[in-house]
């Protein structure tokens, strides 16, 4: 059954979510997507307040993943808007191509950290091409961020790398995503800090 558009809020701070997986394969079902369910679960363990979330299995095609996003900023009303898969050196990796045709501005400071997260863990981080960007209309904005295509490494960028005391190390790109909302107009969301601790200067906060 399809959702209607725009997405409608049951209060105002309820963050509205589109997630997108990325992969020839799973979009034409060889395999089971994994990155949707990945993410799904993550942001309703991370958030205070549960999101809604609209999602999206599409193909490796340009075009079609720049249309997705528009849709879901424009037409869905999405205030965050993530992407899993597609940001490798293959021919068929074009997200981070069609995020920017979709931008309005670019956030370069989130793929510097995702990678700086991934590096801790696999020296092959240095060949993600991910971005992260802004899309901004007259009357409304999302920010849009490439996660890579794996469960357990979409975790470890959201969260960042903690230490045996649960001291964090390097912090995941979640924890900024908050206070960008906030600055775009989004909805004001708070997160567990057990899973990641959300940043606002003091003078934003509530």
């Amino acid at each position: 059954m399809s959702q209607a558009f725009p997405l409608q809020r049951s209060h105002p701070d309820e963050l509205l979510v589109g997630l997108v997986s990325v992969s020839d394969r799973a979009a034409s079902g060889t395999y089971q997507d994994q990155g949707i369910p990945a993410l799904s679960d993550w942001l309703q363990r991370a958030l205070v307040q549960p999101p809604q979330i609209v999602s999206r299995l599409i193909p490796d095609e340009r075009p079609r993943i720049a249309a997705t996003l528009r849709e879901l900023v424009d037409e869905a009303r999405c205030d965050l808007v993530l992407t899993t898969g597609g940001t490798g050196p293959a021919r068929r990796d074009v997200t981070p191509e069609a995020t920017l045709d979709a931008a309005t501005r670019e956030m370069p400071g989130f793929a510097e950290q995702m990678r700086q997260v991934s590096l801790r863990f696999v020296p092959t981080a240095i060949l993600s091409r991910q971005v992260a960007v802004i899309r901004e209309l007259p009357d409304h904005a999302a920010l849009i961020i490439n996660l890579p295509g794996q469960p357990k490494a979409i975790q470890e960028t959201l969260e960042g790398l903690r230490d045996a005391d649960g001291s964090v190390l390097v912090p995941g790109v979640f924890a900024a995503v908050p206070y960008c909302l906030d600055l775009i107009g989004g909805p004001y969301i708070e997160t567990h800090d057990a899973i990641v601790k959300a940043f606002r200067p003091k003078s934003a906060r509530r």
